[in-house]
């Protein structure tokens, strides 16, 4: 029997932290929350990486009620919602049918609404608050990567995917000046007329030098509309400075940066992220120093620090660099959410030596890379264990404006392990210290990798692996921050062919 509550409220003074609606608080947004969390709901419950029902999801969320006010409490009992406060059921609904996720929404917003008419700390809360502490304590029980993002967060990222203003320059240091490494397509310094290798000598009427190139280039962004202003020197016409005037616009983030070469004859690139236009911008760069007079015989690729991003731009760039041969598989329980990628042949590189960098910050469409590129013996990984993010996510913009980000399926290297806590073990571990670094490379240039064991029990992982089995797997290479000891060692297999070939993973 389906009983009903009324809650009277007494206006009264009572001490501070008793319950006591104030006068004038903003009416609680039923409608929104049951849209929201209706949608939502509808959403996950096909796609979520492990099982759940929506009458579970629905008690977790609303317990996120009392991460705001934690007098209150919200159980599944006889078929029942039910609502406590202190000492007190507040309020019961009947349970709807376990896969109507419109009608759980509804009822979820109508315990939300009765907690919030209830509750002082709610209503100074806000609407907008429920929501997201609903999904905050629902996504408490999935993987750290699922979440909701409120509204003006939602369009502040969607305004960082779709383009940074930014002048579209790139700059670098060549022969103690600070030159243009890079312009970007589509940008106000290709509209300019700018080319790589021009050098730059004021921005702004102040003088630059190369050792300030990384902060030089993050101050090319800036608000949309302003304008720098470049003296630049014409490498065909070096006596006749010209000023160049840049007004900065909506343009992909550059994340494709040259660096220092460690070696004569080796091309260094760095990659920060994976965004919209990243592959471009490595093509673009790669393909140019390919295309010089004199191009590179090794490519180093710097992955240190970089956090992953868009799996489509990760997955163009390994296709780029290998002759063929799979590069990742992702698979969940939708079928929409399994794909399989494939190198279609085109190492525009020519099969040039290339050591990739990376470091306990490097993640997620990074390591896909980094593990591509080691899987299929292109490429000799260096540095310390990944931070093993191999989860990807599904996204969906709810009726709020808000985002969510639902993980759907798991990312399998070409051999068949999984990248999820497990990272990349790399060929060359430099996160020993040095001593331990010259032993590997001595055995390297002997024909030996003493990784080899490491590196075989890695790679016969499959998921789901016991953590306590894969912590021991990553502490043979402990995660670390990047450093020179990197470099060398890629400098060392580049001098070293027989040391290159050793750091291969074997057939």
């Amino acid at each position: 029997m389906t009983r009903t509550f009324v809650i009277l409220v007494v206006c009264i003074i009572l001490p501070s932290g008793v319950w006591a609606p104030p006068a004038m608080a903003a009416a609680f947004d039923t409608a929104t929350a049951a849209s929201v969390w209706a949608t939502a709901l509808s959403y996950i419950a096909p796609r979520s990486l492990q099982p759940l029902t929506i009458p579970q999801m629905t008690i977790w969320g609303l317990n996120g009620l009392a991460a705001l006010d934690p007098d209150l409490n919200t159980t599944l009992q006889d078929q029942q919602i039910r609502l406590y406060g202190p000492d007190q059921l507040l309020l019961a609904v009947p349970a709807p049918p376990a896969d109507d996720a419109a009608a759980w929404g509804k009822a979820a917003a109508q315990i939300a609404r009765a907690a919030y008419d209830a509750s002082p700390t709610l209503q100074q809360a806000g609407t907008q608050a429920l929501i997201s502490s609903f999904f905050d304590e629902l996504f408490n029980h999935f993987d750290p990567y699922s979440r909701y993002e409120p509204p003006l967060q939602a369009a502040q990222d969607q305004l960082m995917i779709t383009g940074l203003a930014g002048t579209g320059v790139a700059l670098g240091a060549q022969h103690g000046n600070v030159v243009v490494a890079g312009v970007a397509a589509d940008s106000p310094a290709e509209s300019a007329g700018l080319a790589p290798g021009t050098v730059v000598l004021r921005i702004d009427g102040r003088a630059v030098y190369p050792g300030e190139v990384a902060r030089l280039n993050n101050e090319m962004n800036g608000i949309l509309g302003t304008s720098a202003a470049l003296t630049v020197i014409d490498p065909a016409d070096p006596t006749a400075p010209t000023q160049v005037t840049l007004k900065r616009a909506l343009i992909p983030q550059q994340t494709v940066f040259p660096e220092p070469a460690p070696l004569p004859g080796v091309l260094a690139l760095k990659i920060s992220a994976f965004d919209r236009g990243t592959s471009d911008q490595f093509s673009s760069a790669l393909g140019g120093a390919m295309s010089s007079e004199t191009p590179p015989t090794g490519l180093l690729l710097d992955l240190r620090g970089n956090r992953g991003g868009v799996l489509a731009q990760a997955v163009l760039v390994a296709d780029s660099l290998l002759p063929g041969g799979p590069i990742a598989e992702a698979a969940g329980r939708d079928s929409d959410a399994d794909q399989n990628f494939a190198a279609e042949g085109s190492d525009i590189t020519g099969g040039i030596p290339i050591a990739v960098l990376v470091d306990g910050q490097t993640a997620s469409a990074a390591e896909i890379l980094s593990a591509a590129l080691a899987d299929d013996r292109r490429a000799v990984v260096i540095g310390s264990e990944t931070l093993g993010k191999g989860l990807v996510q599904t996204i969906t913009t709810l009726p709020d404006g808000g985002e969510l980000f639902v993980t759907w399926s798991r990312v399998l290297a070409p051999r068949g392990w999984p990248l999820q806590t497990l990272g990349v073990m790399p060929q060359i571990c430099t996160s020993l210290g040095q001593s331990a670094l010259a032993t590997q490379l001595t055995a390297l240039a002997g024909g030996n990798n003493l990784m080899a064991p490491m590196l075989a029990q890695a790679r016969a992982v499959r998921a789901p692996a016991p953590v306590d089995d894969v912590l021991q797997i990553r502490d043979a290479c402990p995660a670390d921050i990047g450093g020179n000891l990197d470099v060398a060692a890629a400098s060392f297999i580049f001098v070293h062919p027989a040391a290159y070939r050793a750091a291969l993973l074997s057939k």
